[in-house]
């Protein structure tokens, strides 16, 4: 699994987990729902980490928590 589909995946366990819409947890955020779709939909190929504590913010977890799983222990980034 790609990074990006890795980032969405593990937004979509949240939102399912605490029963928020994708409206909701961006209005919670306080960042744009295009933002937020494009992430989800893997368009975005690098969201800033700004952007992603700010969606641990509206989820209402750590950064910590949000990258808490066995998925991210692996992972390996291509340095362009």
């Amino acid at each position: 699994m790609k990074e990006q589909e890795l980032l969405s995946a593990r937004i979509m366990f949240f939102c399912k987990k605490k029963r928020m819409t994708y409206y909701k947890l961006a209005s919670r955020s306080a960042i744009p729902l295009t933002t937020l779709m494009h992430i989800m939909n893997n368009s975005t190929k690098n969201p800033g980490i700004f952007t992603i504590i700010k969606i641990c913010s509206g989820l209402d977890i750590t950064i910590m928590e949000f990258f808490d799983s066995k998925e991210f222990e692996n992972i390996e980034f291509e340095v362009e």
